[in-house]
């Protein structure tokens, strides 16, 4: 007959122990129904809290702001830009009107804009303002519609420096074009479209298109709509051409053609 050493009855011993502590039942299946009930609605407010933090206003639409003109202006470049990357906002306008001043007021009051100017973009919980530099923002943002390579950035920035200083002369013989700026505009026209001519287009980096893109297209738009439109090159028209053939655009367009 065999005898198991008194070592291993103590190690069998120890092990069975051990199994039975595993399958003892842990001290919360024996708490009172009702306390445990109660600890859950008490746990209920942290757990609303919680999901407030993990709800920031980054999560929510930005809210674009800008006058109520229809499709004239800066604002329209940047709402150009919205719609063709698909970027859905909340659209508030403000009357250009005799109360604009004080609208202008009371929005700088409010911090929504420091220069008292429109458009402002709400996006992911800052006040982006100016619209040349919002667009910068958004294109490093989304990682597209701007150059890849140094060149092909100071590019962009050069023809964007051009259409601000055309913009520039636009807005001061509002609301009836001027003689001088009829005048002025070819200059402006014949140097862009020398960059667009640069590549086989239709966009200033060729395929590629830009913020920029958005910009000229605009301001060919406002010339159109104010009369002072005139023979464009052929490198901005094959710009248009292929600005309003974009999916986005052109379904905004659709809808809009008499803003």
């Amino acid at each position: 007959m065999s005898i198991t050493p008194l070592r291993d009855e103590h190690k069998n011993a120890s092990s069975r122990d051990k199994w039975n502590e595993r399958d003892q039942p842990t001290s919360h299946h024996n708490q009172n129904p009702n306390t445990t009930i109660e600890n859950f609605y008490q746990f209920i407010p942290r757990l609303e809290c919680l999901r407030n933090k993990m709800s920031p206003s980054s999560t929510s639409l930005p809210v674009y702001h800008y006058l109520d003109i229809g499709r004239l202006g800066r604002g329209e470049v940047l709402f150009l830009f919205l719609k063709d990357a698909g970027i859905e906002v909340k659209d508030i306008r403000y009357a250009w009107d005799e109360t604009w001043p004080k609208t202008s007021e009371k929005l700088v009051q409010q911090g929504l804009t420091r220069t008292g100017k429109l458009p402002v973009l709400e996006y992911k919980g800052l006040k982006l303002s100016q619209h040349i530099p919002i667009l910068r923002y958004l294109a490093r943002e989304l990682g597209s519609y701007d150059g890849v390579t140094s060149v092909e950035k100071f590019t962009v920035d050069s023809v964007a420096d051009l259409y601000v200083d055309w913009r520039y002369e636009w807005v001061a013989c509002l609301p009836k074009p001027s003689d001088d700026y009829k005048a002025s505009r070819p200059k402006y026209v014949d140097l862009i479209a020398q960059y667009y001519a640069d590549t086989e287009g239709p966009y200033l980096l060729g395929d590629k298109i830009t913020y920029v893109d958005f910009a000229i297209y605009q301001s060919i738009d406002n010339d159109k709509r104010v009369g002072a439109a005139a023979t464009l090159p052929q490198s901005l028209l094959n710009l248009v051409e292929a600005i309003e053939a974009r999916p986005n655009i052109a379904a905004y367009l659709k809808e809009n053609k008499t803003a």
